[in-house]
């Protein structure tokens, strides 16, 4: 998609921040404490811990969001990855996915970690082309995923 471009996190996006990812979680699992944490607080369960939250935006419309949890000071995993049903299939996700790597890497990564579940075959297949590898799932610490995959930047 053309006229693309990625935005910080303010807290007037709060409820695009939630709404977006509540509509693919709710439809496909059920929201978990941490999600609803995560989604209803982003400024203090990601950003004030040293992650980050973008937005892709064309014109004035939010098309999806993405955040990056700080895991410690060489990696960040990828979370709450979302596009909105109107803008899928169009390369939102692609463009979201390789801004998160450039972002994480200017944050200090040498690492991008992310947790999903084999169902979301159009998200693993955008993880594939940004260069994720499937690797062992370490800590179980989502009920819903049942895949983790790792990139180096």
């Amino acid at each position: 998609m053309q006229n693309l471009e990625i935005i910080p996190f303010q807290a007037k996006l709060q409820p695009e921040f939630e709404a977006i990812n509540r509509e693919w979680v709710e439809e496909l699992f059920s929201l978990e404490p941490f999600d609803i944490a995560q989604l209803q607080s982003p400024q203090e369960t990601i950003i004030e811990k040293g992650g980050a939250i973008y937005f892709a935006k064309m014109g004035e419309q939010i098309l999806g969001t993405l955040g990056l949890s700080k895991i410690d000071e060489h990696s960040f995993e990828l979370i709450k990855m979302g596009v909105k049903k109107s803008a899928q299939g169009k390369g939102v996700g692609m463009f979201l996915g390789q801004q998160a790597l450039n972002k994480a890497k200017e944050m200090g990564a040498n690492k991008v970690v992310l947790y999903t579940h084999t169902k979301l075959q159009a998200a693993l297949k955008i993880y594939q082309k940004l260069g994720f590898k499937e690797v062992p799932v370490r800590d179980g610490k989502y009920c819903r995923c049942d895949l983790m995959m790792e990139v180096d930047v």
